[in-house]
């Protein structure tokens, strides 16, 4: 069975297909490298390309995300989508008994994840935003795959799906906000780093107009298995009551998403930044960390001025996604507007990207170091060329070399 058959199937024959998926032999890898991984893919990308490279706009003006910032966007929605989906899946498998089912995590697991075909291959209307309506109209279709595919895989009633497909939608719909939520805390405000890293080896190759961005699926089998452990820990944990403990394992699977889980330490990246740059004399800083689900991350930026010109040195420390923000660190390629040029470029196992106005009014300047650690210098009044300078002046060896604190 091919994916496009299998895809074809599900949404134009899911009473015929849901048996065919419930007798097939399958483990929680299999089902995500052989189907998930591709299908949740086409969303990210289709956004991708409709956010950053279409753009949004209308009445003669547009609207574009910054290459680095839709690639790092791309990336979180991805992995959060495989979150999502094993996350549904523990939540299927929970409800079963409660509508008459019985458990079973791998064939809850089969319905989330061929259940959400139709969600997953409307994304590719991403690719024109105006078309968002029609993604939603495929999401809709989803609700009748699962509720088509609960009575056969979780063996409930046929009377019973229709209540348990709406519960499910609702814990649905609020892990969508959730992940709203994550990606708001991670996404780069104006001003601060954008995460990416340097290349690795992988088997999965997705082709961009600014170049390949490559998924290690080997990682992503390693991943899956993670949350599977996590997974059942929770369900250990809930059946015995112990909420805390369920808590743990639910930040557990979360943070199987990436590879270094704790972050270089803020005040460690603050004693990175100068207390001058040239005339330009340090306002303000400020240091934070902090976890989303499992997910760290760290921060350091200082603002610093000098009569009409104004420079922000921030860095960042991608913490809980190193092993995953490599991805978006791939990308190499060139953009110019009326006014406005943008860069991408490596340096050996760096990458640099430049973007500024030809007046030299704006400028900023990026490096996102083999380690996962991004430098970053926006300034106002201030040439790219200066800026680059500046975000050289930061110990970018040091800062390179620095180990993250064990687990």
């Amino acid at each position: 069975m091919t994916l496009i058959q299998r895809v074809q199937d599900i949404l134009l024959k899911p009473k015929q297909t849901w048996p065919v998926i419930a007798q097939e032999p399958a483990s929680t890898a299999s089902i995500y490298n052989n189907y998930v991984i591709y299908l949740a893919a086409i969303p990210a990308i289709a956004t991708f390309i409709g956010l950053s490279l279409v753009g949004v706009g209308g009445m003669g003006f547009g609207i574009r995300m910054p290459i680095v910032a839709g690639l790092l966007n791309m990336v979180l929605s991805f992995v959060l989508s495989l979150v999502m989906v094993y996350v549904l899946a523990l939540i299927v498998d929970a409800l079963a008994p409660t509508f008459g089912g019985t458990k079973d995590p791998l064939a809850a697991l089969k319905v989330v994840a061929y259940g959400a075909t139709a969600s997953f291959v409307g994304g590719i209307f991403g690719l024109l935003p105006s078309l968002g309506i029609l993604a939603l109209l495929a999401a809709l279709y989803s609700i009748y795959l699962i509720y088509t595919g609960l009575p056969v895989l979780m063996r409930c009633p046929p009377e019973k799906a229709v209540g348990y497909t709406a519960v499910v939608i609702v814990c649905g719909i609020v892990l969508s906000l959730l992940i709203g939520v994550v990606l708001g805390l991670l996404l780069p405000t104006p001003g601060m780093g954008r995460m990416g890293g340097a290349p690795a080896g992988t088997e999965v190759t997705i082709s961009t107009p600014g170049g390949e961005v490559r998924i290690d699926s080997g990682k992503l089998e390693a991943m899956a298995k993670k949350m599977e452990e996590a997974g059942k820990r929770m369900e250990e944990a809930q059946k015995s009551g112990d909420s805390a403990a369920a808590g743990k394992a639910m930040g557990e699977m979360m943070g199987a998403i990436g590879g270094a889980s704790v972050p270089i330490p803020a005040q460690t990246l603050k004693a990175l930044l100068p207390e001058a740059i040239g005339d330009l004399k340090r306002e303000s800083f400020e240091a934070k960390g902090g976890e989303a689900m499992g997910i760290a991350g760290s921060s350091a930026r200082g603002e610093y001025v000098a009569g009409d010109r104004r420079v922000e040195l921030s860095i960042t420390d991608s913490g809980g996604l190193a092993g995953l923000a490599t991805l978006a660190g791939m990308v190499t390629g060139e953009r110019e507007t009326d006014g406005r040029v943008e860069k991408i470029s490596k340096q050996g196992n760096r990458t640099l990207r430049e973007e500024f106005r030809k007046d030299g009014s704006h400028g900023e300047v990026t490096v996102i170091l083999a380690n996962g650690v991004i430098v970053g210098a926006e300034g106002d009044g201030v040439d790219v060329a200066t800026l680059r300078k500046i975000v050289e002046g930061v110990d970018l060896g040091k800062l390179e070399a620095m180990q993250r604190p064990a687990k």
